[in-house]
């Protein structure tokens, strides 16, 4: 090893832990290690991290802003936000609501709100008002739906023989009845709906839509 030059002071050698390398004296070193090392076995088995409330608070605060980040990551449980049927409701602030329900061949169904002020709405109002896509075509006996929220998909003939149709449903104090005219002659009230429901032809007993959720 190369000798010191003059002027130069050999510098003491620290260890990890050594508090007293400054002075170079490893008995004092050794107790002090020996001190500490007691001090914290203590606070660990009392609960207590070195550096008291003030740690322990750090570290509080530590794991819950990981705990928030972990659930975040992992996709946690995120509510789900709900409006109240009047929100949604085209002309909410009218006095009175009638309901659209449309159920899918595939089960899946979607619903509309219609706020009106008269006594009644006509089921062609209530359609063109719900914004609900319909496409009909006028027979003798009146109107006919060959699409309902692009259901089917394409059509080349309404109402095609052996093929999926949709059936109207009129909803009166909770409970659906097979419609017995046009869903252009229906007259509805407070709280009541007009239904459809696309139907396979083979079905002998079709049934209704869900009720509608005021």
């Amino acid at each position: 090893p190369r000798g010191f030059r003059e002027g130069e002071t050999k510098a003491a050698i620290r260890e990890p832990g050594d508090l007293n390398a400054r002075k170079a004296n490893p008995s004092a070193r050794n107790g002090t290690e020996a001190l500490w090392r007691s001090a914290f076995k203590l606070r660990v088995r009392e609960r207590r991290p070195p550096g008291g409330n003030t740690v322990r608070k750090h570290l509080i605060r530590t794991s819950a802003i990981l705990a928030l980040l972990l659930t975040s990551a992992c996709g946690g449980t995120q509510s789900t936000a709900t409006t109240s049927p009047a929100s949604t409701c085209v002309n909410a602030s009218a006095p009175h609501r009638a309901y659209v329900v449309v159920q899918h061949l595939s089960g899946t169904s979607v619903q509309r709100c219609v706020g009106f002020t008269a006594d009644t709405i006509d089921g062609q109002t209530l359609m063109d008002q719900s914004k609900i896509q319909f496409e009909t075509q006028t027979f003798s006996f009146g109107k006919a739906a060959c699409q309902i929220d692009n259901e089917p998909a394409q059509f080349t003939k309404c109402v095609a023989a052996g093929q999926p149709y949709w059936s109207l449903w009129v909803q009166t104090n909770s409970k659906w009845a097979s419609a017995q005219t046009g869903y252009t002659d229906v007259k509805l009230r407070d709280k009541e709906a007009v239904g459809w429901h696309y139907v396979q032809p083979t079905d002998p007993s079709p049934a209704p839509p869900p009720l509608a959720n005021p």
